[in-house]
């Protein structure tokens, strides 16, 4: 079924349900988009995930994310391959990012941006390789900014600034936090009726809603949920690398997985 038309794939389901695609399958018949949860430190996961897709070469046309989502994004559309970014994530140090300074958070973010800067490939989402959008909250109004347009580490660096670790950063006039606040999908910048990947990080953070676990709903979307996956955090990070590598052999398994609901769920 590779290489069937999109329309094809859809009558083929509605008439023969036990012909199901697989998600492989589903990938290869048409261009799809690309988008990432939030997750605090899950951007082992997401990287992970990436990287077999670029290992297959089923590459996204577009992306979007928030926080996590948006830095293994932002640095991919920014001209890194997966593969390096893996490389330069589980070599992390907490040194590489850690700068106490007074504000409304415990970290500046200026080494976090430095890093950023020394790694991408490109300084605006203009020069991306495809269409970017990352997802940003806006600490006086409370609501969600798509940036798409701009400097990108700075864009990527706002998305991530989680509240009382990093300071807010300031863009066009917003004071500008993490993404995940007011879209922890990261699918506001996504437009509407893309043909959408959607991997999804389900927070195990006490203070969130249990609508955090779900995967969001949206027409023309496949999700992956890869659940029992080990938690990183900055006094963690030596369990990142077990965590990419654990990411990677469950997306692998769920490229084989025949797409029989909106998501696929598997355990990592």
């Amino acid at each position: 079924m590779a290489g069937q038309s999109g329309d094809t794939l859809d009558r083929t389901m509605a008439t023969h349900p036990e012909t199901q695609p697989t998600l492989r399958q589903w990938l290869q018949s048409e261009p799809f988009a690309l988008g990432l949860s939030a997750g605090f430190f899950g951007f082992f996961v997401h990287c992970g995930t990436l990287s077999v897709l670029e290992e297959e070469e089923l590459l996204p046309t577009r992306l979007s994310g928030a926080s996590a989502g948006a830095l293994v994004g932002g640095m991919w559309a920014g001209g890194m391959n997966a593969k390096d970014l893996a490389t330069e994530l589980c070599a992390l140090q907490r040194s590489d990012f850690w700068d106490p300074g007074l504000g409304r958070g415990l970290l500046r973010g200026d080494k976090f941006q430095r890093k950023l800067e020394s790694l991408l490939g490109v300084s605006t989402f203009k020069e991306c390789r495809v269409p970017l959008a990352v997802s940003v909250h806006d600490v006086r109004s409370k609501l969600t900014h798509v940036i798409d347009s701009g400097p990108l580490a700075t864009g990527i660096r706002a998305s991530c600034a989680v509240p009382y670790l990093f300071h807010p950063v300031r863009i066009n006039g917003n004071l500008c936090a993490d993404g995940a606040l007011s879209d922890r999908s990261g699918l506001a910048g996504m437009p509407k009726g893309e043909r959408l990947l959607f991997h999804h990080l389900a927070s195990r953070s006490w203070w969130r809603s249990r609508d955090s676990m779900k995967v969001p709903a949206r027409d023309n979307m496949t999700a992956v949920a890869i659940d029992n996956m080990p938690r990183v955090g900055p006094f963690k990070l030596h369990v990142g690398p077990i965590a990419l590598a654990g990411a990677r052999e469950a997306f692998r398994r769920a490229l084989d997985v025949q797409i029989t609901d909106s998501v696929i769920r598997l355990s990592g």
